[in-house]
């Protein structure tokens, strides 16, 4: 993630919670009053958002001294200690709940992503992401997919041409949305086309597409499928894989898997921040 990148969106965060002030942190304590919170973790999983904790304290002040305990992609479990932040009192208190919320569903998708990569266990297959993420927080989730094992696939619609469903519908065959997209798109960009049928399949190869996802089809339909596809095609797999099923795809040698549920079926690990008594004045 960029630095830029991260401190415009926890702009935007502290924007919403803070407002016109903290109430409860600046009526109570002065300015000058400094204190240490320790983060802990009160879950087993898989650690994501080392940056954020670290921008994000010291955008709501500079002189904040940080120290982490791990590093994203790091398993953590109950107990663990995962940064220690000595800042003034203010801001850790106004920063923690924004922090804490962001970091824990970052540490939950890349805990699923890790599972799901270790439930398909194939080193020839990829599993991706989905555009299917919480609005403003595509940047962090996208990342927490990687910290678990995964690979992303569009961050948006403009990092390459994906023909759906409704676009053959609208368009009025495969061949033609195709022929479409090559007139339009520059040599670097890489066309997907979606298919649900062999005769799907066939005209997607027949067409030019770069990559054929099979969408909604079972392990034994994609291994049928496969004779279709030429070796410089890659493929792709998508569509109601859940972690039940999803093992029994490793068989299928598509390039990439991939699955919504990493970022919309994520529950976020538990965290907490424990503060020591300060230093106030």
């Amino acid at each position: 993630m960029h630095p830029l990148l991260i401190d415009d969106h926890l702009t935007r965060f502290f924007k919403e919670d803070i407002q016109f002030g903290d109430l409860s942190a600046d009526s109570i304590f002065a300015e000058a009053d400094e204190g240490t919170g320790i983060i802990i973790c009160k879950d087993q999983g898989i650690f994501c958002g080392a940056s954020v904790i670290e921008h994000g304290f010291r955008l709501l002040s500079p002189q904040t001294k940080i120290s982490l305990h791990k590093k994203d992609g790091d398993k953590i479990a109950p107990g663990d200690k995962l940064a220690t932040i000595t800042a003034p009192v203010r801001s850790l208190l106004t920063g923690e709940r924004t922090i804490l919320n962001l970091i824990q569903r970052m540490s939950g998708i890349a805990s699923l992503t890790y599972k799901a990569v270790q439930t398909l266990n194939a080193k020839q297959t990829r599993i991706c992401d989905t555009r299917k993420t919480t609005p403003g927080l595509r940047l962090f989730e996208k990342y927490a997919v990687t910290c678990g094992g995964g690979f992303n696939h569009r961050s948006s619609v403009n990092d390459g041409v994906m023909i759906k469903d409704n676009h053959i519908a609208y368009c009025g065959s495969i061949t033609e949305a195709v022929k479409q997209a090559k007139e339009k798109v520059g040599p670097m960009i890489q066309i997907e086309v979606e298919t649900e049928s062999e005769e799907d399949v066939i005209e997607a190869v027949q067409a030019g597409a770069n990559i054929i996802m099979f969408d909604n089809r079972s392990p034994e339909e994609i291994i049928r499928f496969m004779k279709h596809i030429p070796p410089h095609i890659k493929t792709e797999a998508s569509g109601g894989i859940t972690l039940d099923t999803l093992a029994d795809y490793s068989k299928t040698n598509v390039d990439y898997i991939s699955l919504g549920f990493l970022t919309y079926h994520a529950s976020a690990l538990d965290f907490s921040m424990l503060v020591d008594g300060g230093n106030k004045r």
